[in-house]
């Protein structure tokens, strides 16, 4: 069996960028072993971002898409900033979170527990989850308060 010889790096770029979005930053990283120098690393990540292969921008609608259904704003805005997107991008990332998170929390909520908490341990618990995932107090608080009437709307569904 012939061996393949080893792939350049635009190609192995290109690969990561084919299976998922990625964070400038994190390409960075996973290609830097393979470089042979940060100039030529530099300069290709330079080319994709001009050829729109790389895009912070598509990047951080792809991290809302991906974890926005399940985990709350300061969650996700944890991750976002561990791959060093721009203020800018951030703050625009974390409005749009923030716009949805109410909504988001009822959905998670509902799948998770689906009926209001009977006793204080079991309001503690659910606060305490829902907090872990990353959504506020103030909503988590909310989404349990007004478990009663959300489902009283839905009927048995």
């Amino acid at each position: 069996m012939a061996t393949r010889p080893p792939l350049s790096l635009k190609a192995r770029a290109v690969g990561y960028l084919s299976r998922r979005e990625h964070s400038r930053a994190e390409l960075a990283r996973k290609l830097a072993p393979h470089a042979e120098s940060p100039e030529q690393l530099e300069q290709l990540l330079d080319a994709l971002e001009r050829e729109n292969w790389l895009s912070n921008q598509r990047f951080a609608d792809s991290l809302v898409h991906r974890r926005g259904a399940r985990y709350g704003t300061a969650r996700v805005m944890q991750e976002a900033k561990t791959h060093k997107l721009g203020s800018e991008q951030l703050g625009e990332l974390q409005d749009r979170l923030r716009a949805t998170e109410a909504e988001r929390a009822r959905e998670v909520w509902r799948k998770r527990f689906g009926s209001p908490p009977a006793t204080l341990e079991e309001r503690a618990k659910q606060i305490r989850f829902m907090v872990a995932r990353g959504f506020s107090r103030a909503v988590v608080g909310k989404v349990i308060e007004g478990a009663d009437e959300m489902l009283g709307e839905d009927g048995d569904s």
